[in-house]
């Protein structure tokens, strides 16, 4: 079992022992998604595949708030924030946009990226980096920003 997932099925017994239902059941969701990744796949999960899983996690519920916020359901809305506050504690420390602007820089000056048609190459040189401490989205956005100058 991978580190992570050892962490988080602690976490999960620590929960129950102490009562705290809304936490439980967070985690019990992210259980649940890895252990359907890993029945439907016939694998063990590693850190890495464990951190992508909850980086999309993450990316779902995002999505769901703008949607959620767009139709006036605030506490659907409040509820996925608390879940991607649970889900974060288990990804890597966020990077903050100098970091961030750095690893672009550096991603073009390493695969010499000149325009949107290396995005592909940019995008894969980036994402193991990035992985769970950034917004892909965001980081996307930001590199068409710099391609297009």
């Amino acid at each position: 079992m991978s580190a992570l997932k050892q962490r988080i099925s602690d976490d999960m017994k620590a929960a129950m022992k102490g009562g705290d239902k809304p936490r439980l059941g967070v985690i019990r969701l992210i259980l649940a998604a890895l252990k359907q990744i890993e029945v439907d796949e016939r694998i063990e999960l590693d850190d890495a595949r464990v951190l992508s899983v909850l980086d999309k996690m993450v990316k779902q519920r995002r999505d769901s708030i703008a949607q959620y916020e767009n139709a006036g359901r605030t506490e659907l809305a409040d509820q996925e924030k608390f879940e991607i506050g649970i889900i974060q504690e288990y990804l890597p420390e966020q990077l903050g946009d100098a970091e961030i602007s750095a690893l672009i820089d550096k991603a073009i000056q390493a695969t010499g990226a000149a325009s949107m048609k290396d995005m592909g190459k940019l995008m894969g040189w980036l994402k193991p980096k990035l992985q769970g401490r950034a917004d892909m989205g965001a980081v996307s956005a930001r590199i068409k920003q710099q391609l297009n100058g």
